[in-house]
């Protein structure tokens, strides 16, 4: 009996291995030579957040209305206050440069907004010139993994620092897959 279930054992333990070119692909997606691989940055990059003048809109990402003010966020780069007093010519009041953000909210005078996995509080009374008004390290979890589903990756390397963006590149068959 014993011999029976140490070769049905060795016998599955086999079936799971694939040849290299015969490897089934994940979910049915075959790899096309593409993944994404993580940007990373140091905690003293991620905590460099700057109030400055306005920038152009380079890769807008959510949106919040504050009458009259707009909150545009520029994915992984930080927010835009637009003055829209005037809807025909709005105006570009400042940029707040705050890595890894993707998401904001406003509440009465102040604008909440995430820094990698830090939540930031910024008193916007003067839309001009927004002051940060306190940071709460780690209060957002963060996922080690691209916001998209179905695709290769370059697993995450704590060691490298902070994941802040995700870029798409050429790349031998990654480990990780979502």
């Amino acid at each position: 009996m014993k011999h029976l279930v140490f070769f049905a054992c060795l016998v599955l333990a086999f079936s799971a291995c694939f040849p290299p070119d015969r490897e089934p692909s994940f979910g049915g997606f075959e790899f096309d030579g593409t993944g994404y691989r993580p940007v990373y940055a140091s905690a003293a990059e991620v905590a460099d957040v700057k109030v400055g003048a306005p920038q152009p809109l380079l890769k807008p990402g959510k949106m919040y209305v504050s009458d009259p003010y707009l909150f545009v966020n520029d994915t992984g780069k930080g927010i835009h206050i637009i003055n829209n007093a005037d809807p025909a010519h709005p105006e570009f009041e400042s940029f707040i440069s705050i890595p890894g953000n993707y998401d904001m909210a406003v509440k009465g005078q102040f604008l909440y907004a995430d820094n990698y996995s830090n939540l930031i509080v910024f008193n916007i009374r003067d839309p001009e010139a927004p002051t940060l008004a306190k940071t709460l390290p780690n209060a957002i979890p963060v996922q080690d993994y691209p916001p998209f589903s179905n695709i290769y990756f370059e697993c995450v390397d704590k060691t490298k620092g902070y994941v802040i963006a995700w870029e798409k590149v050429s790349m031998d068959k990654p480990k990780c897959y979502r």
